[in-house]
């Protein structure tokens, strides 16, 4: 069966769209590149059969399937899930949210509600909300976008961080989900595929392209920020979360 599966683009992926392109089974599988809400929202609509997708969108699936023992998360600092400010949480009015993540958004009305301790006004953001943070306005950013602004803004919360100061837990941010069942043979090779060249991140970067004075940046964000392993600390991780969703 050729499986449509539905794949992040940013760096923090590159382990995994390298590990499947350089497989036997991506002659099996019909890959597309798209920002995590998409991912979502294509597996929510029976686009594709398999994610690599937000967990926020778990409980909103009439049917799920995580496949895999690997995932998007980190254990304390992630440095590419941050809110932006100028000034410190307590004076911050207006948060913008990152229209590219339905995780990042609940997370960050999460630790609001139950850590931070405030009650900002909630935008959606468009295309360009970066440029809309200033004074007391705050905007959440993710992605590879945050890697060139953290710098910019004096007051930098990284939410994974936050997360784990506030639970004592790591955070999953996306993990390989199926809203069906799958095949246990393709499964175990979508494992096998994914452990076997995924970790070797000097042939990761080679294949696709980093510039060199980037390489040494995304090597230690690959390997030391990023944690792809789904353990049980992550899985309570998505309980934890799951359970502290708005009802």
């Amino acid at each position: 069966m050729n499986y449509k599966i539905s794949a992040v683009s940013y760096a923090n992926t590159y382990p995994f769209l390298y590990a499947l392109k350089n497989s036997d089974l991506i002659k099996d599988i019909s890959l597309s590149l798209d920002y995590p809400a998409l991912c979502a929202e294509k597996l929510l609509t029976n686009q594709v059969d398999i994610g690599l997708v937000p967990i926020a969108i778990l409980p909103k699936l009439k049917e799920y399937h995580i496949i895999s023992n690997y995932c998007i998360g980190a254990v304390g600092k992630v440095k590419s899930v941050l809110l932006l400010s100028d000034v410190p949480l307590n004076e911050i009015k207006t948060i913008w949210l990152d229209y590219q993540s339905k995780t990042s958004i609940n997370l960050t009305k999460i630790l609001a509600a139950n850590f931070w301790k405030i009650n900002p006004e909630w935008q959606n953001a468009t295309a360009g909300f970066e440029n809309k943070i200033a004074g007391t306005i705050a905007g959440v950013v993710i992605g590879d976008r945050t890697f060139n602004l953290e710098k910019t803004y004096k007051y930098v919360y990284d939410l994974s961080e936050e997360w784990q100061k506030f639970t004592g837990l790591p955070f999953v941010f996306a993990c390989w989900v199926a809203n069906k069942k799958i095949d246990v043979e393709f499964i175990n090779q979508f494992n096998n595929a994914l452990s076997d060249k995924m970790f070797n991140t000097d042939e990761v970067l080679n294949y696709f392209n980093i510039d060199e004075d980037k390489k040494a940046f995304l090597t230690n964000y690959l390997n030391n920020d990023i944690s792809y392993h789904l353990d049980e600390a992550k899985k309570n991780a998505i309980d934890k979360f799951l359970s502290s969703l708005p009802k």
